[in-house]
């Protein structure tokens, strides 16, 4: 599946300080989920990346990933 995130395998977010997310769908019919796939780059380089049903979610995520840093 290629994504507007990733080229051949890597993340795409390349600018520090910005994020990405592109949604996805888990499932058949009636079962089809939403997911959210995210990418943060930090300002020192480093990527933070996460799956979760909800983009707030994503960035509580990237929060907490923040605050231990």
């Amino acid at each position: 599946m290629a994504t507007k995130m990733t080229a051949h395998g890597i993340s795409t977010t390349v600018t520090p300080g910005t994020e990405q997310y592109e949604v996805f769908y888990t499932g058949y019919r009636t079962r089809c989920k939403q997911h959210y796939q995210y990418d943060y780059r930090h300002t020192d380089g480093e990527l933070f990346s996460c799956v979760a049903d909800t983009l707030k979610e994503c960035r509580q995520r990237r929060d907490q990933w923040l605050n231990k840093k």
